[in-house]
């Protein structure tokens, strides 16, 4: 009997460690996620598993399996879903929806990348001696050879002056950074300052609704999300007693260390008042916040009343010191006028950090070797435009002020039609590309989109029937985080006005249709 009993108990040791591997492996599965279309399950790093990116996520998953479907079918078929093409309105791209390059831009590319091209007469002089200036900064005056991590001097040179002249303070070469689109940068300075364990994890505030670059950029580096509520009734500006209370609220769990500001605003359009821009730096001097400017959309300003301020200028005029205050400001060659965002072009400049920080985001740079030479000599177009009296400099400004003017046109037209619609609201569209109108949703529709087999929120499924109704593509404005109790979706303002008219339509009916369904 003894012996009968030491060999169950040796099988049941034997049978435990059988199964070792197979509980180490369920244990890891609830850290990670898994590929589950692998040959074998690879960990994933769950931080990303739960970034979302909402300006590309289900909806326009969805858009593109019905463009797929509607390019398969004849003529006769097509006719049948009462539209032939998906209008994707779910992202700023502006060449994708007609607008064409800036000339000036395009040949200083093509003079940098195949110099050849200067004899053959169809490059004009002034872009000619602007590629060879950028080209003897290269180094084997080539644009194919790596650029300092800085990126290339010469540009930077031209972002530097482009910057005095905008504020009326010089810049300073050793804090520009050229890179590969104003995203790059901004995810290098969060990933710089992410540090310190539980309540000492560097917390960021964001901005209510915000642009999900900065939630998912968050997410993959596991840092704290601090979101602050923009006021809507008050055309999206921002309170700074809101702020103060959501600060003093994120000290129990995390340490503020960011405060992020859209300006103009994405997804909302807004352009903030000096004032208000006063106030912001005055928050983030008292409370010793590093102030993260995002102004790709600084040439986007369209109402008459409102001009551009950048918050460096305004950080200058208050005469703070570099003890005082830290920002970070992002540019890009993707928005304003130029809408180049397949070239990844942009810079960002740094006001207030220690040597010490800069050496370290050098590094962090370096680590990617040096951003797309391609995107920093469209961005030098962009700063330093043909001086007047130059051979591209009449064309350069005609292109220029036609996409500007009609830009301005449709985003009067836009919140204009968008308010005529009974249940929905829109704030004037002060700038940036995108309109972000308030929506009612009836109950009925709310619960439908809770009791799906897979629930969503009630604007994207808003959204999703909009797309299969009419072919628009738009972003529900849970995707981009919104007051509980409130739908919005965002969509841009960027095809041609014709276009613009046809879709505000489609909008309306729809709307019309979608509250009758739900009633």
């Amino acid at each position: 009997e003894a012996n009968t009993m030491w060999l169950l108990l040796l099988a049941m040791v034997r049978s435990v460690f059988t199964y070792v591997p197979y509980i180490r492996l369920a244990l890891r599965q609830t850290r990670c996620g898994y590929c589950s279309q692998s040959k074998r399950n690879i960990p994933i790093n769950p931080h990303i598993v739960n970034a979302d990116y909402a300006v590309r996520g289900s909806i326009v998953d969805a858009a593109d399996v019905l463009q797929a479907k509607l390019n398969e079918l004849v003529a006769e078929d097509v006719d049948q879903f009462g539209f032939k093409s998906v209008m994707k309105l779910n992202i700023g791209n502006p060449q994708a929806l007609g607008q064409r390059p800036i000339t000036f831009a395009r040949q200083l590319l093509a003079a940098c990348s195949f110099p050849d091209l200067w004899s053959k007469d169809v490059i004009p002089t002034d872009v000619i001696e602007r590629a060879k200036q950028i080209l003897r900064s290269c180094d084997g005056g080539s644009m194919g050879s790596y650029s300092n991590s800085h990126g290339v001097m010469a540009i930077r040179e031209h972002v530097a002056e482009f910057i005095e002249r905008r504020d009326g303070y010089p810049a300073d070469l050793g804090s520009i950074f050229m890179l590969g689109g104003a995203s790059e940068g901004i995810r290098m300075i969060l990933n710089l300052i992410g540090c310190g364990d539980g309540k000492d994890r560097s917390g960021v505030m964001i901005p209510v609704p915000q642009y999900p670059l900065y939630s998912a950029s968050l997410a993959e580096l596991n840092l704290p999300t601090i979101p602050y509520y923009l006021e809507e009734s008050s055309c999206w500006s921002v309170n700074s007693d809101i702020l103060q209370s959501t600060v003093e609220r994120a000290k129990a769990t995390c340490r503020p260390t960011v405060l992020v500001v859209i300006n103009p605003g994405n997804p909302t359009g807004q352009c903030l008042s000096e004032k208000n821009m006063i106030e912001i730096v005055e928050f983030c001097a008292k409370e010793q916040l590093i102030l993260m400017a995002d102004e790709v959309y600084q040439d986007n300003v369209y109402a008459p009343e409102l001009k551009f301020h950048s918050f460096k200028k305004v950080a200058r005029d208050m005469n703070l010191t570099h003890e005082d205050f830290q920002l970070v400001s992002f540019h890009s060659a993707s928005k304003g006028f130029a809408g180049e965002c397949g070239q990844r072009g942009g810079y960002m400049e740094l006001i207030g950090f220690s040597d010490h920080f800069l050496q370290q985001l050098l590094k962090v740079a370096s680590i990617r070797l040096c951003p797309p030479v391609g995107g920093q000599v469209v961005m030098d177009a962009i700063v330093k435009p043909p001086h007047q009296g130059g051979e591209s400099y009449e064309l350069y400004m005609k292109e220029r002020s036609e996409i500007l003017q009609s830009l301005e046109e449709k985003a009067q037209l836009v919140s204009e039609k968008l308010n005529q619609i009974d249940g929905i609201q829109c704030n004037p569209v002060q700038g940036a590309m995108y309109a972000f109108p308030k929506i009612t949703i009836p109950d009925r529709a709310i619960r439908s989109a809770q009791e799906r087999d897979s629930p969503v929120e009630p604007d994207e499924l808003y959204c999703l029937e909009l797309l299969e109704a009419k072919g628009v593509c738009v972003v529900p404005g849970s995707g981009f985080k919104q007051q509980p109790g409130t739908h919005h979706f965002r969509m841009t303002i960027l095809p041609p006005i014709e276009e613009i008219r046809g879709i505000v339509g489609d909008i309306a009916d729809f709307h019309r249709g979608f509250t009758e369904k739900y009633s």
